[in-house]
């Protein structure tokens, strides 16, 4: 096989240390995950494979120098991210780059992985988008830096955010106070989601002049929602009626993002409004599905390895109940 060797200069002024990792860990995870020999000296990166590998290798390293020239830290977890999409061979990492809001703090958000990117896209292009998938793989955040975007490009007059009020497996029992002050502990991670995005300041006063309305889903019924970018958080916890109820509240101008975790249901016993949505509405035009797994979650890399023993776990007893 033809080898290849390719040898890159840092930018000036960059430390390579920000490249290599403290004690060399990010250079340690390139040479697991790619057939070359990798040498760094100073400031120039040495790579000697197959031209496949460093054709692989040299997209990831440019990326990398982009990154750290962007003032980016780049993590394990991080870097381990960018080779499985480059490995995939789906996406460029420098297409993830495009950023879909830049918030208050100067954060960019977008999408970091093949299945975020997808998600991003269907709902960019798309009247109504449902995206499922295990806690961690960005579902809520990114449909809320999406909807603020939006807002900001005044594509819509008002987000509306919603989820179904649903204890979570455990019974709270009476809570003191006003109406809001009772429907606040179901509603607060939405707050939280956009005060990440918006200075909180600024985002009450958007509440306040109704710009922002966050609601629970019972108070959608009977109305039409138009010029609007509106979110039904935790969908798993919705029943069939009330998914029909919210998906006719669709006005004109206005743009639906339905995220769930079906297997975070919260119902009593009865049938989950996400369960068979997919099945009614496959013929009808304009609405996209995106999964996201495993491979999507951006939390802490345990939290992955978490969901997917438990999928694991979920395969092994549907496998024992058909046999």
């Amino acid at each position: 096989m033809d080898q290849t060797n390719v040898t890159f200069t840092l930018p000036e002024g960059l430390d390579p240390v920000l490249f290599s990792g403290v004690n060399d860990e990010l250079l340690r995870i390139i040479e697991e995950n790619f057939a070359t020999r990798i040498t760094l000296r100073g400031n120039r990166i040495e790579i000697d494979g197959s031209a496949l590998e460093v054709s692989m290798l040299t997209a990831l390293i440019s990326d990398l120098i982009k990154l750290i020239e962007q003032d980016q830290q780049i993590t394990a977890d991080e870097l381990l991210r960018l080779i499985g999409l480059i490995r995939g061979g789906e996406f460029a990492p420098s297409i993830l780059r495009e950023d879909i809001l830049l918030t208050y703090r100067g954060k960019a958000i977008r999408a970091k992985t093949a299945g975020q990117k997808h998600y991003v896209d269907a709902i960019r292009n798309n009247t109504v988008t449902f995206g499922t998938g295990p806690a961690g793989t960005g579902k809520t955040y990114l449909a809320m830096a999406m909807a603020v975007a939006s807002l900001k490009r005044k594509e819509v007059a008002r987000l509306i955010l919603t989820r179904p009020v649903v204890e979570a497996g455990e019974s709270l029992g009476y809570l003191p106070g006003t109406l809001n002050d009772k429907i606040d502990p179901y509603i607060r991670p939405l707050y939280d989601a956009l005060f990440d995005m918006t200075d909180m300041e600024r985002g009450n006063q958007l509440i306040e002049q109704g710009i922002i309305e966050i609601a629970p889903l019972a108070f959608m019924r009977g109305r039409t929602l138009n010029n609007s970018f509106i979110i039904l958080d935790e969908a798993q916890n919705t029943t069939p009626d009330q998914m029909k109820m919210f998906l006719t509240r669709l006005g004109f101008g206005s743009k639906m993002v339905i995220t769930g975790d079906a297997t975070q249901r919260d119902l009593p016993a009865e049938k989950s409004g996400l369960q068979s949505i997919r099945r009614i509405l496959k013929d009808v035009g304009d609405i996209a599905f995106v999964e996201l797994g495993s491979s999507d979650v951006v939390r802490h890399s345990l939290v992955a390895r978490i969901v997917a023993a438990y999928q694991a776990d979920d395969d092994a007893h549907q496998q024992q109940a058909r046999q």
